[in-house]
């Protein structure tokens, strides 16, 4: 009995190891790999992108804003309740601007190409016209200012993409 569990055990394992092997490429140069690439950061966008509470609730227009998050990536301004509107600023450090801009696509906002204070980027505004993303590429960072009116509209407050633009034009102004 055990010298049959080893013969099995002994079979199983060299099955095991033989199916862990592969056909060799006779071009594989092992331990080859390209070069990665090293982003080039781009400027300090400061936090928040450079604006205060206060003219992130002027240029946003939303009315009363609470601050519900500051953090060296990325800040969030709610008015009160659920589906209620917002503002939203995030920095990406070496991320590509064209996933951003793909995803925004995704979801059914068009982007548009800009320029912001020299530099590229783009908008996109949902077909409802109460959301609007901003994206400004700076180096291999890009910076994004999102504001959204919310479930019930924004009322008589315009384009959305006019707001985010004057705000990421006072960033684009401030970069450090």
């Amino acid at each position: 009995m055990r010298m049959a569990s080893a013969i099995v055990a002994g079979l199983s394992l060299a099955l095991l190891l033989s199916a862990c092997g592969g056909k060799s490429d006779s071009n594989d140069q092992p331990g080859f790999r390209p070069p990665q690439k090293v982003a080039t950061l781009g400027p300090f966008v400061g936090e928040c992108g450079h604006l205060t509470d206060d003219e992130v609730r002027d240029l946003g227009g939303l009315g009363t804003l609470t601050t519900v998050f500051k953090n060296s990536t990325g800040c969030n301004w709610q008015a009160g309740g659920i589906s209620s509107s917002s503002v939203t600023f995030a920095s990406y450090r070496g991320s590509p601007i064209d996933r951003e801009k793909a995803w925004v696509a995704s979801v059914g906002r068009t982007p548009d190409t800009i320029e912001v204070g020299g530099k590229q980027g783009f908008q996109a505004l949902d077909p409802s016209n109460a959301v609007c993303d901003l994206a400004v590429q700076l180096d291999d960072d890009f910076f994004e200012w999102s504001i959204s009116y919310g479930v019930f509209g924004g009322g008589n407050l315009g384009n959305p993409c006019d707001r985010t633009r004057k705000m990421a034009e006072l960033t684009v102004q401030r970069l450090g």
